[in-house]
């Protein structure tokens, strides 16, 4: 599932203050500013405040936050069991019980505003398929985007990737765009 701007759920703790928008202003009313009540896109605390709305929302239907990662939300109920798994803005449900992932969704409709993407396919950049065989995780699709990125798609496949015996040092040429190799470790990693 996705919500729809997300970050404009978030209650503010604390006092905030903007500029109202040029439009907004009358000729000569420059030192007016508004004091906002819920959170917009763009301030520090967005993302926070939004998590807090939503974690606040779907303990109270009975579910539990993980302790070892917070993103991770589960529900048991006798032999029933449900989890679900957020990324800002992006929803996994899923369990062993129809009924209470189609009540958990509704409960989800009723708080924030949200699009149902259906049957999961992609998560994360990971691809997921099942069968009756079992579920089927790959990341093919990603590191293909990964190789183009890199203009490696067409490049023929070698054994190591780099000579046989070679000596490293930091005594040789620096790399042309730096930049570019760090976006692709990061990537990797």
């Amino acid at each position: 599932m996705d919500v729809h701007n997300a970050f404009l759920h978030g209650d503010l703790a604390e006092e905030i203050y903007m500029s109202p928008p040029p439009s907004l202003r009358r000729q000569g009313e420059n030192h007016l500013v508004c004091r906002l009540h819920k959170s917009l896109y763009g301030l520090k605390q967005a993302s926070h405040q939004w998590f807090a709305k939503f974690s606040e929302a779907i303990c109270s239907a009975g579910y539990i936050q993980s302790r070892v990662d917070y993103s991770l939300f589960t529900s048991k109920q006798g032999e029933s069991f449900t989890a679900l798994l957020i990324y800002v803005d992006d929803i996994l449900i899923t369990g062993n019980d129809l009924a209470r992932i189609a009540a958990t969704k509704q409960f989800l409709h009723n708080h924030f505003r949200l699009k149902d993407l259906g049957i999961l396919k992609y998560f994360l950049g990971i691809e997921v398929s099942a069968s009756k065989k079992g579920i089927f995780i790959s990341q093919r699709k990603y590191a293909l985007e990964i190789i183009a990125d890199a203009g490696l798609l067409g490049a023929a496949p070698i054994n190591t990737p780099m000579e046989r015996g070679l000596k490293l040092s930091n005594k040789g040429t620096l790399l042309k765009e730096p930049n570019r190799y760090r976006r692709l470790i990061g990537r990797l990693i």
